[in-house]
Protein backbone atom coordinates (compact mmCIF):
# COMPACT_ATOMS: atom_id res chain seq x y z
CA UNK A 1 0.00 0.00 0.00
CA UNK A 2 1.50 2.98 -1.74
CA UNK A 3 1.54 6.67 -0.07
CA UNK A 4 1.31 9.40 -2.31
CA UNK A 5 2.12 12.61 -0.96
CA UNK A 6 0.08 15.71 -2.57
CA UNK A 7 2.16 18.82 -2.35
CA UNK A 8 0.29 21.89 -3.46
CA UNK A 9 2.88 24.16 -5.37
CA UNK A 10 1.51 27.02 -4.42
CA UNK A 11 1.18 27.14 -0.36
CA UNK A 12 3.66 23.99 0.60
CA UNK A 13 0.48 22.41 2.10
CA UNK A 14 0.59 18.49 2.04
CA UNK A 15 -1.93 15.25 2.21
CA UNK A 16 -1.56 11.81 1.62
CA UNK A 17 -3.79 9.56 -1.16
CA UNK A 18 -3.70 6.08 -0.75
CA UNK A 19 -5.38 3.50 -2.93
CA UNK A 20 -6.94 0.99 0.13
CA UNK A 21 -6.12 -2.98 -1.13
CA UNK A 22 -9.66 -2.98 -0.18
CA UNK A 23 -10.62 -0.57 -3.35
CA UNK A 24 -10.88 2.96 -1.35
CA UNK A 25 -9.46 5.55 -1.90
CA UNK A 26 -8.03 7.36 0.99
CA UNK A 27 -6.82 10.82 1.96
CA UNK A 28 -5.52 12.17 4.88
CA UNK A 29 -3.98 15.61 6.10
CA UNK A 30 -2.32 15.70 9.48
CA UNK A 31 -2.67 19.72 10.88
CA UNK A 32 -0.37 19.20 13.74
CA UNK A 33 -1.55 22.07 16.47
CA UNK A 34 -5.23 21.69 15.25
CA UNK A 35 -7.54 20.24 18.64
CA UNK A 36 -10.23 18.97 16.05
CA UNK A 37 -10.75 16.03 13.56
CA UNK A 38 -12.91 15.80 10.71
CA UNK A 39 -13.42 12.78 9.04
CA UNK A 40 -16.06 12.01 5.68
CA UNK A 41 -16.94 8.50 4.35
CA UNK A 42 -18.48 8.84 1.10
CA UNK A 43 -19.85 7.14 -1.58
CA UNK A 44 -20.19 8.95 -5.55
CA UNK A 45 -24.27 8.15 -4.92
CA UNK A 46 -26.78 10.96 -5.00
CA UNK A 47 -30.18 11.94 -6.01
CA UNK A 48 -29.37 11.82 -9.61
CA UNK A 49 -28.13 8.70 -9.74
CA UNK A 50 -31.27 6.91 -11.05
CA UNK A 51 -30.32 4.70 -13.72
CA UNK A 52 -27.30 2.28 -13.61
CA UNK A 53 -25.62 -0.90 -14.70
CA UNK A 54 -22.51 -3.27 -13.80
CA UNK A 55 -20.22 -5.23 -15.44
CA UNK A 56 -22.09 -8.30 -17.01
CA UNK A 57 -25.77 -6.33 -17.16
CA UNK A 58 -27.20 -5.88 -20.31
CA UNK A 59 -29.96 -3.49 -18.78
CA UNK A 60 -29.78 -0.72 -17.02
CA UNK A 61 -31.82 -0.83 -13.75
CA UNK A 62 -34.35 2.48 -13.32
CA UNK A 63 -34.53 2.79 -9.19
CA UNK A 64 -37.14 5.19 -7.59
CA UNK A 65 -36.35 8.99 -6.97
CA UNK A 66 -35.21 10.15 -3.75
CA UNK A 67 -33.94 6.34 -2.66
CA UNK A 68 -30.27 7.47 -2.22
CA UNK A 69 -31.19 9.98 0.61
CA UNK A 70 -33.77 7.01 1.76
CA UNK A 71 -31.03 4.90 1.91
CA UNK A 72 -28.65 7.34 3.83
CA UNK A 73 -31.11 7.84 6.63
CA UNK A 74 -31.59 4.10 6.67
CA UNK A 75 -27.49 3.06 7.04
CA UNK A 76 -27.76 4.52 11.00
CA UNK A 77 -29.72 2.28 11.75
CA UNK A 78 -28.11 -1.29 12.61
CA UNK A 79 -29.46 -4.21 14.46
CA UNK A 80 -28.19 -3.76 17.69
CA UNK A 81 -28.50 0.07 18.36
CA UNK A 82 -28.73 3.52 16.79
CA UNK A 83 -25.30 4.64 15.43
CA UNK A 84 -25.68 8.18 17.50
CA UNK A 85 -25.53 6.26 20.78
CA UNK A 86 -22.41 4.91 19.66
CA UNK A 87 -20.52 8.12 18.92
CA UNK A 88 -22.37 9.57 22.36
CA UNK A 89 -19.82 7.54 24.15
CA UNK A 90 -16.70 8.98 22.53
CA UNK A 91 -17.60 12.10 22.28
CA UNK A 92 -18.13 12.47 18.64
CA UNK A 93 -20.61 14.23 16.82
CA UNK A 94 -21.98 12.40 13.83
CA UNK A 95 -23.95 13.56 11.01
CA UNK A 96 -24.62 12.99 7.08
CA UNK A 97 -25.76 14.13 3.88
CA UNK A 98 -27.24 13.47 1.01
CA UNK A 99 -26.24 15.77 -2.30
CA UNK A 100 -27.44 15.72 -5.89
CA UNK A 101 -24.42 13.44 -6.71
CA UNK A 102 -22.88 12.04 -3.20
CA UNK A 103 -23.93 10.77 0.28
CA UNK A 104 -20.98 11.39 3.04
CA UNK A 105 -21.07 9.91 6.68
CA UNK A 106 -19.12 12.21 8.98
CA UNK A 107 -17.78 12.53 12.37
CA UNK A 108 -15.89 15.70 14.27
CA UNK A 109 -14.55 14.92 17.73
CA UNK A 110 -11.64 16.39 19.38
CA UNK A 111 -10.55 13.18 21.13
CA UNK A 112 -10.95 9.80 20.54
CA UNK A 113 -10.65 9.94 16.91
CA UNK A 114 -9.42 6.08 16.58
CA UNK A 115 -12.67 5.09 17.80
CA UNK A 116 -14.78 6.68 16.17
CA UNK A 117 -13.20 5.88 13.05
CA UNK A 118 -13.68 2.58 14.08
CA UNK A 119 -17.45 3.13 14.41
CA UNK A 120 -17.95 5.12 11.11
CA UNK A 121 -16.43 2.77 9.16
CA UNK A 122 -17.84 -0.08 10.85
CA UNK A 123 -21.68 0.89 10.06
CA UNK A 124 -21.52 2.33 6.88
CA UNK A 125 -20.87 -0.99 5.86
CA UNK A 126 -23.10 -3.10 7.34
CA UNK A 127 -26.46 -2.51 6.30
CA UNK A 128 -29.68 -3.91 7.71
CA UNK A 129 -32.96 -3.36 6.21
CA UNK A 130 -36.30 -5.11 6.64
CA UNK A 131 -39.46 -4.22 5.56
CA UNK A 132 -41.19 -3.57 8.61
CA UNK A 133 -38.38 0.07 9.33
CA UNK A 134 -38.28 0.89 5.75
CA UNK A 135 -42.43 1.35 5.58
CA UNK A 136 -41.63 3.39 9.13
CA UNK A 137 -39.34 5.41 7.17
CA UNK A 138 -41.60 6.44 4.35
CA UNK A 139 -43.89 8.18 6.99
CA UNK A 140 -40.80 9.81 8.39
CA UNK A 141 -39.58 11.23 5.08
CA UNK A 142 -42.88 11.98 3.65
CA UNK A 143 -43.20 14.45 6.50
CA UNK A 144 -40.22 16.11 5.47
CA UNK A 145 -41.17 15.93 1.62
CA UNK A 146 -44.25 17.85 2.55
CA UNK A 147 -42.40 20.65 4.78
CA UNK A 148 -39.61 21.00 2.10
CA UNK A 149 -42.68 21.78 -0.52
CA UNK A 150 -43.91 24.27 2.49
CA UNK A 151 -40.60 26.19 2.53
CA UNK A 152 -40.18 29.05 -0.31
CA UNK A 153 -36.63 28.88 -0.27
CA UNK A 154 -36.75 25.21 -1.78
CA UNK A 155 -39.53 25.81 -4.16
CA UNK A 156 -37.83 28.95 -5.78
CA UNK A 157 -34.74 27.01 -6.41
CA UNK A 158 -36.67 23.51 -7.32
CA UNK A 159 -39.04 25.67 -9.81
CA UNK A 160 -36.21 27.63 -11.23
CA UNK A 161 -34.29 23.55 -12.16
CA UNK A 162 -38.23 22.36 -13.31
CA UNK A 163 -37.76 25.21 -16.01
CA UNK A 164 -34.27 24.82 -17.05
CA UNK A 165 -34.20 20.96 -17.38
CA UNK A 166 -36.39 19.19 -19.32
CA UNK A 167 -34.99 15.16 -18.39
CA UNK A 168 -32.25 15.30 -16.10
CA UNK A 169 -33.01 14.02 -12.82
CA UNK A 170 -31.28 16.83 -10.78
CA UNK A 171 -34.91 18.94 -11.20
CA UNK A 172 -36.16 16.41 -9.03
CA UNK A 173 -36.40 16.97 -4.92
CA UNK A 174 -33.39 15.30 -3.07
CA UNK A 175 -35.85 13.27 -0.95
CA UNK A 176 -37.67 12.48 -4.07
CA UNK A 177 -41.90 12.70 -3.80
CA UNK A 178 -44.40 10.88 -1.44
CA UNK A 179 -44.87 8.87 -4.80
CA UNK A 180 -41.86 7.69 -5.49
CA UNK A 181 -40.85 6.88 -1.64
CA UNK A 182 -43.39 4.62 -1.65
CA UNK A 183 -41.84 2.25 -4.35
CA UNK A 184 -38.67 1.88 -1.92
CA UNK A 185 -38.53 -1.81 -0.41
CA UNK A 186 -35.57 -3.53 1.40
CA UNK A 187 -34.37 -5.58 -1.17
CA UNK A 188 -34.41 -2.38 -3.64
CA UNK A 189 -31.95 -0.95 -0.95
CA UNK A 190 -30.01 -3.60 -0.40
CA UNK A 191 -29.65 -3.64 -4.94
CA UNK A 192 -28.76 0.00 -4.44
CA UNK A 193 -26.14 -0.58 -1.35
CA UNK A 194 -24.19 -3.30 -3.01
CA UNK A 195 -24.07 -1.14 -6.01
CA UNK A 196 -22.76 1.70 -4.60
CA UNK A 197 -21.45 1.53 -2.21
CA UNK A 198 -18.92 -0.77 -3.13
CA UNK A 199 -15.35 0.57 -1.58
CA UNK A 200 -14.24 1.31 -5.22
CA UNK A 201 -17.05 3.78 -5.45
CA UNK A 202 -16.03 5.23 -2.06
CA UNK A 203 -13.62 7.93 -0.35
CA UNK A 204 -12.41 8.45 3.10
CA UNK A 205 -11.06 11.93 4.01
CA UNK A 206 -9.83 12.89 7.47
CA UNK A 207 -7.73 15.90 8.28
CA UNK A 208 -6.90 17.39 11.64
CA UNK A 209 -4.69 16.17 14.91
CA UNK A 210 -4.42 13.04 13.56
CA UNK A 211 -1.84 10.09 12.97
CA UNK A 212 -1.46 8.87 8.76
CA UNK A 213 -0.05 5.32 9.99
CA UNK A 214 -2.73 5.24 12.72
CA UNK A 215 -5.05 5.78 10.37
CA UNK A 216 -4.33 3.40 8.04
CA UNK A 217 -4.25 0.88 10.27
CA UNK A 218 -7.26 1.17 11.25
CA UNK A 219 -8.18 1.30 8.00
CA UNK A 220 -6.62 -2.29 7.91
CA UNK A 221 -8.33 -3.79 10.53
CA UNK A 222 -11.99 -2.24 9.47
CA UNK A 223 -12.20 -2.07 5.52
CA UNK A 224 -13.47 -5.21 4.09
CA UNK A 225 -12.00 -5.91 0.34
CA UNK A 226 -14.50 -6.02 -2.57
CA UNK A 227 -14.19 -6.42 -6.27
CA UNK A 228 -14.93 -3.50 -8.87
CA UNK A 229 -18.13 -4.37 -10.32
CA UNK A 230 -17.50 -2.04 -13.42
CA UNK A 231 -20.30 0.69 -12.34
CA UNK A 232 -21.79 2.63 -15.01
CA UNK A 233 -24.38 5.76 -14.54
CA UNK A 234 -26.10 7.32 -17.29
CA UNK A 235 -28.44 10.51 -17.71
CA UNK A 236 -31.23 10.82 -19.99
CA UNK A 237 -30.59 12.68 -23.05
CA UNK A 238 -30.70 16.58 -22.02
CA UNK A 239 -31.90 19.71 -24.86
CA UNK A 240 -29.74 22.52 -24.43
CA UNK A 241 -32.50 24.59 -24.59
CA UNK A 242 -34.43 25.74 -21.34
CA UNK A 243 -38.18 24.38 -20.63
CA UNK A 244 -39.90 27.61 -20.15
CA UNK A 245 -38.18 31.21 -19.39
CA UNK A 246 -40.24 31.69 -15.99
CA UNK A 247 -42.33 30.30 -13.49
CA UNK A 248 -44.39 31.96 -10.94
CA UNK A 249 -45.90 30.60 -7.37
CA UNK A 250 -47.86 32.09 -4.31
CA UNK A 251 -46.16 31.40 -0.80
CA UNK A 252 -46.46 33.28 2.37
CA UNK A 253 -43.65 35.36 1.72
CA UNK A 254 -43.19 38.98 2.84
CA UNK A 255 -41.57 40.23 -0.07
CA UNK A 256 -40.94 37.77 -3.03
CA UNK A 257 -37.95 36.07 -3.27
CA UNK A 258 -36.20 35.22 -6.99
CA UNK A 259 -33.75 32.86 -8.46
CA UNK A 260 -32.50 33.94 -11.61
CA UNK A 261 -30.43 31.08 -13.53
CA UNK A 262 -28.45 31.01 -16.78
CA UNK A 263 -28.04 26.87 -17.84
CA UNK A 264 -24.77 26.26 -18.96
CA UNK A 265 -23.20 23.41 -20.67
CA UNK A 266 -21.78 20.39 -18.30
CA UNK A 267 -18.68 18.95 -18.45
CA UNK A 268 -16.29 16.98 -15.98
CA UNK A 269 -13.56 16.84 -14.38
CA UNK A 270 -10.47 19.97 -14.67
CA UNK A 271 -12.64 21.05 -17.34
CA UNK A 272 -15.44 21.88 -15.07
CA UNK A 273 -13.31 22.91 -12.06
CA UNK A 274 -11.71 25.71 -14.64
CA UNK A 275 -15.30 26.73 -16.14
CA UNK A 276 -16.71 26.80 -12.64
CA UNK A 277 -14.08 29.03 -11.46
CA UNK A 278 -14.86 30.99 -14.53
CA UNK A 279 -18.45 31.81 -13.61
CA UNK A 280 -17.78 32.05 -9.91
CA UNK A 281 -15.12 35.25 -10.87
CA UNK A 282 -18.16 36.34 -13.18
CA UNK A 283 -20.97 35.91 -10.91
CA UNK A 284 -18.75 37.78 -8.51
CA UNK A 285 -18.15 40.81 -10.80
CA UNK A 286 -21.96 40.95 -11.80
CA UNK A 287 -23.39 40.59 -7.64
CA UNK A 288 -20.32 42.86 -6.55
CA UNK A 289 -21.62 45.69 -4.02
CA UNK A 290 -19.39 48.46 -5.32
CA UNK A 291 -20.62 47.52 -8.94
CA UNK A 292 -22.60 50.35 -10.90
CA UNK A 293 -25.24 48.05 -11.36
CA UNK A 294 -25.62 47.08 -7.88
CA UNK A 295 -25.60 50.02 -6.48
CA UNK A 296 -28.07 51.32 -9.05
CA UNK A 297 -30.81 49.10 -8.17
CA UNK A 298 -29.90 49.35 -4.44
CA UNK A 299 -30.47 52.75 -4.75
CA UNK A 300 -33.92 52.09 -6.70
CA UNK A 301 -34.85 49.80 -4.12
CA UNK A 302 -35.13 46.83 -6.38
CA UNK A 303 -32.70 45.16 -4.40
CA UNK A 304 -31.74 44.40 -0.90
CA UNK A 305 -28.10 43.17 1.02
CA UNK A 306 -29.76 39.49 0.11
CA UNK A 307 -28.81 39.62 -3.50
CA UNK A 308 -25.76 37.56 -4.56
CA UNK A 309 -25.03 34.78 -6.74
CA UNK A 310 -23.59 30.89 -6.92
CA UNK A 311 -22.57 28.21 -9.35
CA UNK A 312 -24.21 24.77 -8.93
CA UNK A 313 -23.05 21.78 -10.70
CA UNK A 314 -22.34 18.24 -10.84
CA UNK A 315 -22.71 15.09 -13.38
CA UNK A 316 -24.59 16.18 -16.24
CA UNK A 317 -25.97 20.44 -15.25
CA UNK A 318 -24.32 23.48 -14.80
CA UNK A 319 -26.23 26.62 -14.13
CA UNK A 320 -25.37 29.80 -12.35
CA UNK A 321 -27.80 31.89 -10.03
CA UNK A 322 -28.38 34.88 -8.76
CA UNK A 323 -30.73 35.51 -6.65
CA UNK A 324 -32.60 37.41 -3.40
CA UNK A 325 -35.43 39.51 -2.77
CA UNK A 326 -37.25 41.70 -5.15
CA UNK A 327 -40.59 43.03 -5.39
CA UNK A 328 -39.28 43.56 -9.21
CA UNK A 329 -37.48 40.81 -10.04
CA UNK A 330 -37.93 41.38 -13.92
CA UNK A 331 -35.92 44.63 -13.33
CA UNK A 332 -33.02 42.16 -11.68
CA UNK A 333 -33.31 40.29 -14.71
CA UNK A 334 -32.90 42.92 -17.16
CA UNK A 335 -30.21 44.60 -15.26
CA UNK A 336 -28.23 41.65 -15.24
CA UNK A 337 -28.29 40.20 -19.22
CA UNK A 338 -27.51 44.16 -19.86
CA UNK A 339 -24.72 44.51 -17.47
CA UNK A 340 -23.59 40.87 -18.95
CA UNK A 341 -23.88 42.39 -22.66
CA UNK A 342 -22.34 45.41 -21.63
CA UNK A 343 -19.18 44.00 -19.49
CA UNK A 344 -18.55 41.70 -22.98
CA UNK A 345 -18.66 45.06 -25.14
CA UNK A 346 -16.46 47.29 -23.07
CA UNK A 347 -14.39 44.16 -21.59
CA UNK A 348 -14.08 43.88 -18.02
CA UNK A 349 -12.32 46.42 -15.62
CA UNK A 350 -9.07 45.15 -14.83
CA UNK A 351 -8.31 46.65 -11.37
CA UNK A 352 -11.97 44.68 -10.75
CA UNK A 353 -10.64 41.65 -11.93
CA UNK A 354 -7.81 41.33 -10.02
CA UNK A 355 -9.50 42.76 -6.78
CA UNK A 356 -11.46 39.62 -7.71
CA UNK A 357 -9.79 37.09 -7.96
CA UNK A 358 -7.07 37.60 -5.22
CA UNK A 359 -10.06 37.86 -2.53
CA UNK A 360 -10.93 34.18 -3.71
CA UNK A 361 -7.27 32.78 -3.93
CA UNK A 362 -7.22 34.39 -0.12
CA UNK A 363 -10.46 32.97 0.51
CA UNK A 364 -8.73 29.52 -0.62
CA UNK A 365 -5.70 29.52 1.52
CA UNK A 366 -7.51 30.59 4.46
CA UNK A 367 -9.65 27.28 3.97
CA UNK A 368 -6.35 25.29 3.89
CA UNK A 369 -6.07 26.55 7.59
CA UNK A 370 -9.83 24.83 8.90
CA UNK A 371 -10.25 21.33 9.62
CA UNK A 372 -13.39 21.08 8.27
CA UNK A 373 -13.05 22.61 5.11
CA UNK A 374 -9.63 20.33 4.09
CA UNK A 375 -11.62 17.75 4.66
CA UNK A 376 -14.59 18.37 2.69
CA UNK A 377 -11.83 20.10 -0.18
CA UNK A 378 -10.30 16.57 -0.31
CA UNK A 379 -13.13 14.51 -0.59
CA UNK A 380 -15.09 16.64 -2.98
CA UNK A 381 -12.03 16.94 -5.48
CA UNK A 382 -11.81 13.22 -5.73
CA UNK A 383 -15.29 13.12 -6.90
CA UNK A 384 -14.74 15.61 -9.14
CA UNK A 385 -11.77 14.24 -10.77
CA UNK A 386 -9.56 16.57 -9.55
CA UNK A 387 -6.58 16.93 -7.02
CA UNK A 388 -6.83 18.81 -3.79
CA UNK A 389 -5.43 21.43 -4.32
CA UNK A 390 -5.88 21.96 -8.20
CA UNK A 391 -8.24 24.95 -7.41
CA UNK A 392 -5.47 26.92 -5.95
CA UNK A 393 -3.62 26.35 -9.94
CA UNK A 394 -6.69 27.02 -11.66
CA UNK A 395 -7.40 30.38 -9.67
CA UNK A 396 -4.15 31.68 -9.76
CA UNK A 397 -3.98 30.88 -13.75
CA UNK A 398 -7.44 32.75 -14.94
CA UNK A 399 -7.22 35.37 -16.94
CA UNK A 400 -9.97 37.81 -17.38
CA UNK A 401 -10.25 36.82 -20.88
CA UNK A 402 -10.74 33.31 -19.18
CA UNK A 403 -13.88 35.09 -17.18
CA UNK A 404 -15.29 36.93 -20.32
CA UNK A 405 -14.77 33.68 -22.21
CA UNK A 406 -17.39 32.05 -20.25
CA UNK A 407 -19.65 35.16 -20.09
CA UNK A 408 -19.66 35.08 -24.17
CA UNK A 409 -20.35 31.05 -24.42
CA UNK A 410 -22.67 30.44 -21.63
CA UNK A 411 -24.18 33.72 -19.77
CA UNK A 412 -26.74 33.43 -22.74
CA UNK A 413 -30.25 35.41 -22.51
CA UNK A 414 -32.02 32.77 -23.92
CA UNK A 415 -30.88 30.01 -21.76
CA UNK A 416 -31.77 32.21 -18.97
CA UNK A 417 -34.64 31.43 -15.84
CA UNK A 418 -36.91 33.18 -13.80
CA UNK A 419 -38.52 31.76 -10.65
CA UNK A 420 -40.36 34.10 -8.10
CA UNK A 421 -42.19 33.06 -4.94
CA UNK A 422 -44.83 36.07 -4.47
CA UNK A 423 -46.44 36.56 -1.28
CA UNK A 424 -50.45 35.82 -1.34
CA UNK A 425 -52.71 38.59 -1.77
CA UNK A 426 -54.29 40.02 1.05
Amino acid sequence: MEKNIITSPRTGDKCVHVKHSSGLDIYICEMPGFSSVEALFGTKYGSVNTMFRQKGDKDYTVVPEGIAHFLEHKLFENEDCDVFELYAKTGASGNAFTSFDKTCYLFSCSKNYQESLRILLDFVQKPYFTQETVDKEQGIIGQEIQMTNDNPEWRVFFNMLRCMYHNHPVKIDIAGTKESIAQIDADLLYKCYYTFYNLNNMVLSIAGNIDADEVLAICDECLKACDDKGLETVFPEEPDTIVEPEIYETQPVGTPIFHIGYKCRDCQGRERLVKSMAAATASTLLTDPSSEMYQKLLKEEVINSTFGAEVFNGDGYFTVIFSGESNEPQKVREALVNEVSRLLSEGINDADFQRIKKSAYGMLVRELNNVEAVANMMINAHMDGCGPYDSLSVLSEQTRQDVENFMRSELLPDKLVLSVIEGEAD
